[in-house]
């Protein structure tokens, strides 16, 4: 038996992804995360909860999304903000819990993509291996999302050039 934990382990990560290929096309893909699982390993076919405005502010998404380690996480998104081919940013609640942010950028035939997530983990199993287990529970999240650049690249018929 897990004991009761009141802590809840904290990450910050910071992925950059970079596509020689169209920022329409990058961006479009990312922003349609009902389509994730297509391109995605790891990433289960999302639940569509709600959907947003004409931007998709307001959209809200479940996800599951598998990972190397034997484990699998739930957590609901929500579309806070987007500035078209520019950002979007989602906040999460349930095993994941925090605020992403896509950047996009474009220069000279190549789309740079930042991912900032700053996300607190609600697994109590997670939360009770933290102190021993977190730089692996990092390198997880690290293979887990080369996994999407990689995917992505396949996906849009382009390089992942970093």
């Amino acid at each position: 038996m897990v004991p009761e934990l009141t802590q809840m382990a904290t990450y910050n990560f910071l992925t950059i992804w970079k596509f020689n290929a169209p920022l329409e096309e990058v961006y479009a893909a990312i922003h349609d995360a009902d389509n994730y699982h297509l391109w995605w390993k790891g990433q289960s076919k999302v639940e569509s909860i709600q959907k947003g405005d004409a931007l998709g502010i307001g959209a809200v998404k479940k996800f599951r999304t598998k990972s190397f380690l034997p484990y699998t996480l739930t957590y609901t998104g929500t579309v806070r903000e987007v500035v078209p081919l520019k950002k979007v940013v989602g906040t999460t609640v349930g095993e994941l819990e925090g605020t992403g942010t896509w950047i996009f950028e474009y220069n000279n035939g190549i789309t740079t993509v930042k991912y900032y997530w700053q996300v607190k983990t609600n697994s109590r199993l997670m939360n009770f291996f933290t102190p021993v287990l977190k730089p692996l529970f990092a390198w997880n999240h690290d293979v887990v999302m080369r996994w999407g650049g990689e995917g992505l690249a396949k996906y849009l018929k382009c390089d992942l050039v970093s």
